[in-house]
């Protein structure tokens, strides 16, 4: 009982707590809500208030300076004191929150600030703004007024266009209020003789001003309003506004005399806006004069002299500004006087854009990702957060252009040049002698120079010639899309690339190829970018640009500046340098292939040998180096030496050719016995068996062997004829009838009425233009190059002589930057190599000549015009773009025209042919690898290694008389002929006759080839003893070329021989005499 009581007890507790609490709750929210009702009355009552008294400052302000209804109407000055007030409220209430009412304080701003500018030409304090500050009562706050009155004007100038004409004039206003209250030179009061000693205080006073709008980012305003209106196709900042921003720019650097910190902004800010020195030297140039009075220019490359300012621009500047930067200093020192130039020239401003360049392609080198963009000077480069300005692009690359431009080059490099090539007006070279055993460095080269002792590469005149030159080698790296510009403005500079050469053979014997050693040597890694060094790559890089665009009557007549003896001493420098610095390791063994000086050495170096093997300016074994054996060169080639499978992939010329080819069959033999292709003791390499039908070997052919895969074309193909008749020939089963097949198979399709190839002018083979017109040419084109690959391959020479230009292609020498068009154009048509000449050369205009970049070609009786690229038949050759005009046509016909065809017939040989074995040959050469070499016939050689059949023997009476009438009675022409007569080809094999295969022999016959059944014992025997079955006086000399075989009827007079073989090798009948 007592139990429930409680309960109930707590339960009435509890509802009595929660009831009072409630009532609680309650007061609190009304005491809450009457306090709300309260504060939102005030908050209303003090906006209305705050309304009222800001839309009666707003009124007194529109009634003191009332919109302006007649522009051309003198303002009425008032008190100034009474504006000061009014306009002092008017900023105190503008919130730059209040959007709403944003274009009609705009609107007050502008009318305040053309008032203020009014009152500055009043000479009475009462009624010139500049009077308030006078009156001790208001001159602090009247300070702190025209700061924040001219901040606004900043904030104001911001937000304008500069391509709106309202807006331009509202520009103009506002940089006229901020020049106006910035210097003293405007404020008429001032000129009172009573106030003159106030104005060095106002001058402190309007320094103060400028200090605090820098602090409030006063630089990057006018970068921005800069950028707006001058960063485009057309300037639309009128020349009194950019006149303005310039004043501007200029005057905190006047008032902090020139600091540190406020130089840094002006560089990064202003001196980095694309093209502003361009834009100023156009329309205003009392601005430009404005720089050069307080010599900007000098202060600049004195203050970025210092490494850490230097290292803040770069970092501050991402890689396009810096590049614009860049851009303005060069233009501003081109605009120098020439004294002036001089004296900056050496070391502030080489080493000032030195150090430019360098953090240009700093920046650009760690650019890359999905984030970057295609810059027309830097290459792929990742912008930052400022757009990029493309519309300044030709402005910027004109600026950068001056740098090499012949002026500033002259004055750089080529006054310094000419002082210290006095005395050197040649270098004499002499062939080192073959005997010599002297050390390499002594009598690798021999030269004499034609004037006294020359300097040191450390020498206070070559370091200063050497800073210069790795200033432009920094340029060629960092402005990598202006590369062709700038070598072509240094090549073509007067003497400069000839005076640079000259310097270097003053530094020494060889060139100071002792002194470039060692300093390499010290450390390969970091001395690669001694100014030195960099000199000699720029050297290199200029000599392969001049080089390679240089004629055959510029480089082998005229010779000026260079001569022969030139090429030739260069070329024995760079050979010794890059062997020598290979052997000894003295180059980063596993990095100096991309080694950039070893690139530039190396590339010259190919780009001088090539033209030599097109035509030859070198004396014999000039590229040879005698230092090296071949034998010990061939060892350390098998143990796997690094820096020997260097120097034969880069610089193969250095051994004899003859080793070449014989590591070249080497390589050929190792790829079979790896491939499973040789015979062995063990197992016989597997075959393939066509069958070709004597009226159709080139389809037949083409049907079975284009079909089978590399691996197998490689082994041994076994061939069965099948005559007219359809019946299996008989043949011996060996590689003879292979190559008959083969001969048979290029002697057809390489035949011109196949049109599968034209030959030049002098018998030399190409692929057709046209031959498209033949149903499945590019395989065809395939084939044949598989054919010619399988040939070249197995050793077996073929007649087939190819136009240079498309060997150049089979190499893939084409495809490098040391490759000319030009060059090879001859080797093609020597008629329209010298009529590009004749217009290269062309004195006057060539646009009367009427030219388009395009050609007409006679195709099947109809005239077809190709473009030479896009939209070329509508522009006009000139004298400007001539180069180009050359390169282009060189280019069409040699690559354009037979891309296609081209590619196919690589792409077959190449299945067969490793390309790196190719590598080891010039082009020359490879087609002595095909062809056979082009040494006169060794009869001496021939009749070693000549094999006798059917009774002859080497001291036989028709063998002697055979020898003794090809020694003393046969032309040479003629001995090119009987060699064509029994083994296909003119030209002996590569090595000599050893490597014939099969050997060349000769067989006594007594009938003719339908009755011929072969050696028997009775044939041998009268063959041997010279007994005649019959006197053979109808019968000539026949031969197969399949097994190089001489098939010599037993005649009895040396005179019938004579004849009879004779007009054998001249019927021009080829295999049919077989």
């Amino acid at each position: 009982m007592f139990g429930r009581t409680e309960t109930k007890k707590d339960s009435f507790l509890e509802q009595t707590k929660a009831a009072r609490e409630e009532r609680e709750r309650e007061r609190a929210q009304e005491e809450q809500r009457d306090r709300s009702i309260v504060l939102m009355q005030k908050t209303v009552r003090g906006w209305l208030a705050r309304t009222k008294f800001q839309r009666m400052i707003l009124n007194d302000f529109d009634t003191l300076l009332p919109p302006v209804t007649n522009p051309s109407k003198d303002i009425e000055l008032k008190s100034a004191l009474q504006i000061y007030q009014a306009a002092s409220h008017f900023l105190l209430q503008w919130k730059d929150r209040d959007s709403s009412d944003c274009s009609a304080n705009q609107d007050r701003l502008e009318r305040l600030c053309r008032y203020l500018i009014a009152s500055l030409e009043s000479d009475s304090p009462k009624t010139s703004y500049i009077g308030v500050a006078l009156n001790k009562e208001h001159s602090l706050a009247w300070i702190r007024h025209i700061k924040k009155l001219l901040y606004r004007c900043c904030t104001a100038v911001e937000r304008l266009r500069p391509e709106s004409h309202t807006d331009s004039i509202s520009l103009a206003l506002y940089l006229h209020t901020l020049v106006a209250f910035t210097s003293t030179s405007s404020w008429v009061l001032l000129r009172n003789k009573s106030l003159v000693g106030l104005k060095a205080g106002m001058l402190q006073l309007c320094s103060n001003i400028m200090g605090e709008l820098v602090q409030k980012g006063f630089y990057l305003t006018l970068r921005n309003v800069l950028v707006k209106g001058t960063c485009r196709t057309v300037i639309t900042l009128k020349p009194i506004s950019l006149t303005a921003i310039m004043t501007l720019a200029i005057r905190p650097l006047i008032g902090s005399n020139f600091s540190d910190n406020l130089m840094s902004q002006f560089l990064v800010q202003i001196l980095s806006v694309p093209g502003i020195t361009f834009q100023l030297e156009q329309f205003t140039q009392e601005c430009l004069h404005s720089l050069a009075t307080h010599h900007i220019l000098e202060k600049s490359l004195d203050l970025l002299s210092v490494d850490s300012s230097m290292k803040y621009v770069i970092n501050t500047l991402q890689n396009s500004n810096l590049l614009s930067l860049l851009a303005n200093l060069v233009h501003l020192y081109y605009l120098e006087p020439p004294e002036n130039a001089a004296k900056l020239a050496y070391p502030t401003f080489t080493f000032v854009v030195t150090q430019l360049l360098n953090g240009i392609l700093t920046s650009v080198g760690q650019s890359g990702g999905a984030f970057s963009q295609w810059h027309e000077l830097l290459g792929w480069f990742t912008p930052g957060k400022e757009r990029l300005q493309n519309e300044n692009l030709p402005l910027i690359k004109k600026q950068i252009h001056l740098l090499w431009n012949h002026r500033l080059v002259k004055l750089l490099l080529g006054d310094n040049l000419k002082q210290l090539s006095v005395g050197y007006e040649t270098i004499e070279y002499t062939i080192p002698s073959g005997n010599s055993t002297g050390n390499l460095l002594k009598r690798a080269l021999t030269f004499e120079r034609s004037g006294g002792g020359g300097g040191k590469i450390g020498s206070a005149e070559v370091s200063r010639v050497a800073l210069t030159c790795a200033m432009y080698h920094g340029a060629l790296n960092a402005l990598s899309q202006l590369r062709l510009d700038i070598l072509s403005g240094l090549c073509y500079n007067d003497t400069v690339l000839h005076d640079l050469w000259l310097l270097l053979g003053s530094l020494g014997t060889s060139c100071g190829l002792k002194g470039f050693i060692e300093l390499l040597a010290v450390n390969n890694q970091q001395s690669c970018y001694e100014p030195p060094l960099l000199m000699l790559s720029l050297f290199c890089d200029c000599m392969t640009h001049y080089v390679t665009i240089l004629d055959d009557l510029e480089m082998y007549e005229q010779q000026t500046p260079f001569t022969l003896n030139d090429y030739i001493a260069l070329s024995h420098f760079l050979n010794t340098f890059l062997t020598r610095t290979i052997q000894d390791q003295i180059f980063d063994i596993k990095t100096v292939t991309s080694a950039p000086l070893f690139v530039s050495m190396h590339t010259l170096l190919l780009c001088l040998y090539r033209r030599d093997c097109r035509r030859s300016f070198a004396p014999v074994n000039h590229w040879l180096v005698r230092d090296i054996r071949p034998s010990h060169f061939l060892t350390d080639l098998e143990k796997g030496k690094k820096h020997t499978q260097i120097l034969l992939q880069k610089m193969p010329h250095i051994i004899p050719h003859e080793d070449r080819v014989q590591l070249f069959r080497k390589f050929v033999q190792n790829e079979k016995a790896v491939l499973g292709l040789t015979e062995s003791a063990c197992a016989s390499p597997s075959s393939a068996l066509v069958t070709v039908h004597r009226d159709r070997i080139v389809e037949d052919g083409y049907r079975q062997l284009a079909a089978l895969p590399p691996h197998a074309l490689k082994g041994v193909i076994r061939v069965r004829f099948v005559n007219q008749q359809g019946l299996d020939e008989a043949g011996i089963d060996q590689d003879g009838v292979f190559k008959e097949f083969l001969e048979e198979t290029i002697k057809r399709v390489f035949d011109p009425s196949l049109n599968l190839f034209k030959t030049t002018t002098e018998q030399r083979l190409y692929p057709s233009p046209t031959s498209h017109m033949q149903e499945n040419h590019l395989q065809l084109f395939e084939f044949v190059g598989r054919m010619l690959g399988k040939a070249v391959y197995e050793g077996i020479v073929v007649d087939v002589p190819f136009a240079s230009f498309f060997l150049s292609q089979v190499l893939g020498q084409t495809h490098q930057a040391l490759y000319s068009c030009m060059d090879e154009l001859p080797s093609l048509d020597k008629e329209l190599y010298r009529s590009l000449t004749f217009i290269k050369h062309y004195q006057g205009d060539v646009a009367d000549l009427d030219l388009t970049f395009s050609v007409d070609e006679d195709v099947m009786g109809k005239i077809v015009t190709h473009e030479l690229y896009q939209g070329g038949r509508s522009r006009g050759v000139n004298n400007d773009n001539k180069i180009n005009y050359i390169h282009y046509m060189a280019y069409f016909r040699m690559h354009t025209q037979i891309r296609d065809q081209t590619v196919a017939f690589i792409r077959g040989f190449r299945s067969i042919v490793n390309p790196d074995w190719l590598a080891l040959f010039s082009t020359p050469e490879l087609q002595r690898l095909i062809s056979g070499d082009t040494a006169p016939l060794d009869l001496k050689d021939l009749r070693k290694h000549t094999q006798y059949y059917g009774g002859f023997h080497d001291g036989h009476r028709v063998v002697s008389w055979l020898w003794d009438i090809l020694a003393k009675d046969f032309t040479e022409e003629e001995k090119k002929l009987f060699l064509k007569f029994v083994t296909s080809c003119s030209k002996p094999p590569l090595l000599g006759f050893a490597h014939l295969e099969p050997p060349f022999s000769i067989r006594c016959v007594e009938v003719g080839d339908d009755e011929d059944i072969g050696d028997t014992v009775g044939s041998v025997i009268r063959g041997f003893f010279t007994i005649r079955k019959k006197d053979p006086l109808n019968r000539l000399p026949t031969s197969s070329t399949c097994f190089n075989l001489l098939k010599l009827p037993n005649y009895q007079k040396k005179s019938m021989l004579r004849d009879k073989l004779r007009y054998a090798i001249s019927s021009n009948t080829g295999f049919e005499l077989s």
